[in-house]
């Protein structure tokens, strides 16, 4: 197969999430460029434009997906806007890496999945970035291999150690376990069906009027439990962990030994302060393999079914959250499209 040459990527979205996909693609991979950098603060476009040689900066993505220079696009800008965004990179039959959400809900990610169809090839990679975390590899290469047998439970803990000013009970679900909803469904390969949450009596760090912490449980269509500890103001650093509890035994990732000093009369080592620093390795195989599939003209990774699939867990569990209860998944058939 033909590969093209350097990929030229337009970034949407120059926020620290942009802006640190333009660094990534500038300094740490291969084979792509930044061409564009979209924001709708110009200031803020050209700042990050002006770092690099012959990228230019617009405040229309629109405009930018149309530039001659243009292969393929990165969105990294606020959940709203990727609906627009993605039906004008259909319409330009443009590649892209959307970072998550697909869109904010389920009926806006059928839209974008009805589109995608009509183009008749996949174009979006979605961004859940932990399927490309080493050691969630590793995981998902053991439960692949039988060798531990059926998965009967997987138990995760999600800690951040301050949630961000504006931080609300809704985001618990729609921007943290959100996370735990795609790798439960990736390292099981099965579809979430139902979802309860369950609220102890807020911890003293959490600001005021935000639930926190929570235990969301998930039930599947293969008959696994799961549950999350959802914790966004533990106070001490970000921890993502996770065991899988199967027939013939129990693997667990996210220990965080991989240096421990001896000093002073104490042992330890250091616990990552935010989701960056933790899954910085994992980034940067995400995006060097969507350039790496963009050049050879195929699209891999997490699909809109997935972004949409998500969406559907994410209803349902900010439903169980307001409503208390056990909340069913409502999930159209899969389309052969996507199987």
């Amino acid at each position: 197969m033909t590969q093209r040459g350097t990929l030229g990527v337009a970034v949407i979205g120059a926020g620290r999430m942009g802006a640190d996909h333009v660094r990534r693609i500038d300094e740490v991979i291969s084979g792509a460029r930044v061409s564009a950098v979209v924001d709708l603060d110009p200031e803020r476009a050209k700042r990050l434009a002006d770092g690099i040689d012959g990228c230019t900066a617009y405040t229309d993505p629109a405009a930018a997906m149309a530039a001659e220079d243009v292969d393929a696009v990165l969105i990294a800008s606020p959940g709203p806007a990727h609906e627009a965004a993605l039906l004008t990179a259909f319409e330009h039959d443009l590649p892209v890496l959307c970072e998550k959400p697909l869109t904010p809900d389920a009926a806006s990610a059928l839209r974008v999945m009805e589109a995608e169809q009509k183009r008749g090839h996949r174009l979006v990679q979605v961004g859940f970035m932990r399927r490309y975390d080493a050691e969630y590899r590793k995981l998902k290469a053991l439960l692949d291999s039988g060798q531990l047998g059926r998965p009967l439970m997987l138990h995760n803990r999600h800690r951040n150690a301050a949630s961000p000013s504006g931080f609300t009970t809704a985001m618990l679900i729609n921007d943290s376990v959100v996370h735990e909803m795609d790798v439960t469904r990736w390292l099981l390969d099965q579809e979430i069906t139902a979802v309860t949450v369950l609220r102890p009596t807020p911890s003293e760090n959490a600001p005021e009027g935000l639930s926190d912490p929570q235990l969301v449980l998930f039930e599947t269509d293969g008959g696994a439990i799961v549950d999350v500890e959802i914790n966004v103001n533990c106070g001490f650093g970000y921890q993502v962990k996770a065991e899988a509890v199967c027939e013939r035994g129990t693997a667990r990732i996210g220990e965080e030994q991989s240096l421990v000093t001896d000093m002073a009369g104490r042992w330890g080592g250091t616990i990552a302060q935010d989701f960056v620093e933790r899954f910085a390795g994992a980034y940067d195989r995400q995006v060097q393999a969507w350039v790496d599939a963009t050049r050879r003209g195929e699209v891999t990774g997490p699909s809109v079914w997935d972004g949409y699939a998500t969406a559907a867990v994410c209803e349902a569990g900010v439903r169980a959250q307001s409503e208390g209860g056990r909340v069913e998944v409502e999930l159209i058939e899969r389309p052969a499209f996507y199987r």
